[in-house]
């Protein structure tokens, strides 16, 4: 991927920002016990800055546990949103790769579905930077369960329409270490925890249809193919109620 394309796939969410909090997935309470099982630590009272907030979805979590969380967003339509959905849970513009916030001021830093936004060479160092003596880098990713049979056979019909997507189906053998660190200042902790949801099949499209490779396709052919793959699925779903199976992949990063 280019650097333009990134940078266009990036920002394409702005457009889509109620679409996305709709229907995107949240995240299961037992990712956040992981989280504090790995650490060592409580949410409870900790300072928290979950960067790349988008329309808050994790970020309303980790305040729900009593985490005392900083939303850092770059997107106009996204950080509007989350406005509108969270006005008690504070929200500043800026990004990872210069965080605007303090030496040795927060206790994690969080990256929920948003680190490969980012450019590790410079985003490694800020967060080393802002987290206190102790502190955590904390990444994780929803990704499709691909030993799901459907699942599957979706991915492969992505991939064939738009030549792929990893931030919609994800190789269950993905290491995401491989992305996050090429300053090797980074020690890794992995889990994966399964979930699931149940939806109805227009949320289930309406999901997938959230992600930028289907953005950045324009409304025309993205809509071809999610009529398609409403007809496909209902062979599967005639109820029309899908069964979304997530592998959240965790990464827990300490400094080397």
């Amino acid at each position: 991927m280019t650097a333009s394309s990134h940078a266009s796939r990036a920002h394409s969410f702005n457009a889509a920002a109620a679409q996305y909090a709709a229907n995107r997935p949240s995240y299961p309470s037992t990712l956040f016990e992981k989280i504090e099982e790995l650490t060592g630590r409580p949410l409870a009272g900790a300072r928290v800055v979950d960067v790349g907030a988008g329309t808050g979805i994790a970020t309303a979590l980790l305040h729900a546990r009593g985490a005392e969380v900083l939303a850092v967003e770059p997107g106009d339509g996204m950080a509007a949103q989350f406005r509108r959905a969270h006005p008690g849970i504070p929200i500043i513009r800026g990004d990872g790769n210069d965080l605007p916030l303090a030496a040795d001021s927060v206790d994690f830093v969080t990256y929920a579905q948003a680190w490969h936004w980012t450019d590790p060479v410079r985003s490694v160092p800020e967060a080393l930077r802002v987290l206190r003596p102790g502190g955590a880098l904390v990444l994780w990713w929803n990704t499709y369960a691909l030993d799901v049979p459907w699942i599957a056979a979706q991915s492969h019909r992505i991939q064939y329409r738009f030549g792929g997507d990893r931030t919609v189906h994800q190789n269950e053998g993905t290491d995401h270490s491989a992305l996050v660190d090429p300053t090797g200042r980074l020690t890794f902790t992995r889990r994966r925890v399964r979930w699931s949801r149940s939806v109805p099949l227009d949320t289930h499209l309406a999901n997938i249809g959230s992600h930028s490779i289907f953005l950045v396709h324009g409304e025309e052919a993205s809509s071809a193919f999610l009529a398609d793959e409403r007809a496909l699925l209902l062979k599967t779903f005639p109820d029309e109620v899908v069964e979304e199976v997530y592998e959240v992949d965790l990464l827990l990063a300490t400094p080397a």
